[in-house]
Parts: C-alpha cells; sequence; structure tokens
C-alpha cells in the first residue's frame, strides 16, 4: 500500500558553476562541500579574451578552473554569498558564480546521491 510509506518531497536541485583561479580550486570544492554539495566536478577552463588585453592586464599566466557543483536550491543563496564575500576577501581568490535550476533527476538513489540524502538512498 502506498498510503503507508510517507513520501519525501524533493528539494529542487541547482548546478552551480563556479571559475577560479587554478591554484584556489580545491579550496572552493572544499568550500561547496561543507555547504552541502556532494557533487564537485573540475575542468580546466580558458578566457575568451585576445591574448593582447590579457597581457596589457597582467593576466597571461594566471589558469582557471571551472567547478561544477550540485545544491539543493534552498542552500543556494547562502552558498553564492559565501561565495561573493571569499571571491572580495582571499588573496587571489577572485572568481565568478552563477547557478542553473535542474528541471529533473532520475530516480531517488540519484536524487539522495546527490542531496546527500541517506534516507533516500538506504530507502531507494
Amino acid at each position: 500500500m502506498a498510503g503507508n510509506k510517507k513520501e519525501l518531497a524533493p528539494v529542487k536541485l541547482e548546478l552551480i558553476i563556479c571559475i577560479v583561479d587554478k591554484s584556489k580550486v580545491l579550496f572552493y570544492t572544499d568550500l561547496l562541500q561543507t555547504c552541502g554539495s556532494s557533487l564537485q566536478v573540475t575542468t580546466g577552463a580558458k578566457g575568451t579574451a585576445d591574448t593582447s588585453i590579457l597581457d596589457m592586464l597582467g593576466l597571461m599566466d594566471h589558469e582557471q578552473s571551472a567547478i561544477f557543483a550540485v545544491l539543493r536550491s534552498d542552500k543556494v543563496e547562502e552558498t553564492m554569498d559565501l561565495l561573493e564575500n571569499r571571491f572580495r576577501n582571499i588573496r587571489n581568490g577572485k572568481g565568478i558564480a552563477m547557478t542553473v535550476p535542474l528541471t529533473s533527476t532520475i530516480g531517488t538513489l540519484v536524487y539522495g546521491f546527490l542531496t546527500g540524502d541517506e534516507r533516500m538512498i538506504n530507502n531507494g
């Protein structure tokens, strides 16, 4: 009977995309994990600015990384505020972040993994 098992209404998920200096990628992935992200994927990143402009601004030696992290939507505002604070106050910690809403996930096990919700993983 479906009535015996309490249904869990899932909280929506969002993908946070951060572009940060390569030397700070571990700092920011750890930060996102402490904010509740169970999954962070990093990759190298390259800007589209002309090399002469980068040279003029003194940015030629800066390698970038992109961090993709999944987070519950109810934790996004606090996480974005924390990221903004770190971007402003950490030495060489500048970066940019944005979110993209995820419209669906397939299965409670996947959702449970992405949110770190042990109840969904164990009951799935």
